[in-house]
């Protein structure tokens, strides 16, 4: 991928803002190696014992699946605190490391309530990556040029995506249904120690310690108390705001990104490692649509996320409600609406999950207000789970579909109270 052109390289300071750009980029991407690669063991596990399988029902994988996302969500409130206080470098190799070793222990696993368990703590590790990431950008890279550059950090977590889909699914094919949960790992290992090498959690000397990147708040927050920052959050209205269309987005968009491989694979008649392949252009769209999306919002409306996030969000439920029709009719048809959902999914989901939070955290407590607010957001993904599973077990894919559609109008709707609101943040 080119150089982002958000992050001019021009001085040493931003020299060392574009190193931690790509820093993070890669490092918050590669968790998701580990975060949605179960999607494409899914199949397998549903799969009877006889032939390799686990033998689950789409009501049990729903269980599992939830049990992640409610253990994210807790864990994104916790550690959005914690990551104003603990070093994010090492916040992100607990959950790094952490998560590779869960996802080989889950491989190993055959019982329902153990494969519960440990994917539910996995869900925590996985919580250990955004807080920090968002704490190290604000501390780096200030307001006026921040959502360009969450936006192009978002793309990085679209690509492993999109590389998720393919190893996990070939990896699937290769190796049986474990092979989704073990290759990844040792990706997820690997990034986590080039992160170790590569990242800084702020600016450090004379230059960059300039009033531009923030130290001013840093230094104000680091004299926050954990009640007052709790505070400075939990009296927030944006927050809430942000957080109840988010946790209705994430609703729609695992359920395409948990559900989605396995829908494909049965009604189009393909093996696992083909619907991976295909499935892969979904976060394949996600890519321009988290960097333009951030873009749009600093160049076209004075750095107001909601009326972009509003636009896509809709047209997400207008997709959403074609989306079965056409994977039954045309291949072709599939591939070209599955990369415009991937757009409005991860378009919106970046500015809802990174930049407007950082906007409207007060004091500087970035890393805060960008774990409450994802934290509601995967307790929105984890009842989404849990009802589709239900959906399918009763009613099958076309209602589950409309059901998703529902959830995405109802976020635009969240969305448009805050169409008029601007940054409250100014570092």
């Amino acid at each position: 991928m080119a150089s982002d052109p958000s992050i001019e390289p021009a001085t040493p300071r931003r020299r060392a803002e574009n190193r931690i750009a790509w820093t993070i980029w890669l490092t918050y991407g590669s968790f998701y190696f580990c975060r949605t690669n179960l999607s494409a063991a899914v199949p397998g596990m549903k799969a009877s014992i006889g032939e390799g399988g686990l033998g689950l029902d789409a009501q049990q994988i729903g269980l599992i699946l939830g049990g992640l996302k409610i253990a994210y969500a807790v864990g994104q409130l916790v550690n959005g605190q914690l990551a104003e206080r603990i070093s994010p470098r090492l916040l992100l190799a607990i959950g790094m490391f952490g998560s590779a070793a869960l996802n080989v222990a889950f491989g190993f696993s055959t019982a329902l309530y153990f494969l519960l368990f440990i994917w539910a703590t996995n869900g925590y590790c996985q919580s250990l990556g955004w807080t920090p990431s968002i704490r190290v950008l604000a501390n780096w890279i200030p307001v006026a040029r921040r959502g360009k550059v969450i936006g192009f950090v978002g793309t990085g977590y679209q690509l492993a995506g999109v590389l998720t889909f393919v190893v996990a699914g070939q990896a699937a094919e290769l190796f049986g249904w474990r092979g989704a949960l073990f290759v990844p790992a040792a990706i997820l290992i690997a990034a986590g120690l080039v992160m170790l090498t590569l990242l800084e959690d702020a600016p450090n000397d004379a230059e960059h310690t300039s009033n531009t990147t923030g130290v001013d708040r840093i230094e104000e927050r680091a004299q926050l108390s954990r009640g007052e920052t709790l505070w400075l959050t939990f009296t927030n209205p944006s927050l809430w705001v942000i957080g109840v269309s988010l946790g209705l987005l994430d609703a729609c968009r695992y359920g395409y990104v948990d559900w989605g491989l396995a829908h494909l694979k049965e009604v189009q008649n393909t093996g696992v490692g083909m619907a991976g392949l295909k499935y892969a252009v979904l976060p394949a769209g996600g890519i321009p649509g988290a960097y333009l999306a951030g873009w749009a919002s600093d160049r076209y409306f004075g750095s107001r996320r909601a009326p972009v996030a509003c636009i896509l969000l809709v047209l997400l439920g207008v997709c959403t409600l074609v989306y079965d029709r056409v994977a039954h009719t045309s291949v072709p048809g599939t591939i070209a609406l599955l990369v415009l959902i991937g757009f409005c999914i991860y378009g919106p989901q970046v500015l809802l999950v990174g930049s407007a939070p950082a906007d409207m955290a007060r004091k500087g407590t970035s890393a805060a207000a960008a774990g409450f607010v994802n934290s509601m957001g995967y307790a929105g993904a984890a009842l989404g789970d849990i009802l589709t599973g239900r959906s399918l077990s009763s009613l099958g894919w076309e209602p589950t579909f409309y059901l998703w559609a529902g959830w995405a109008f109802a976020s635009a709707a969240a969305a448009a109270l805050l169409w008029r609101v601007r940054p409250t943040s100014k570092t």
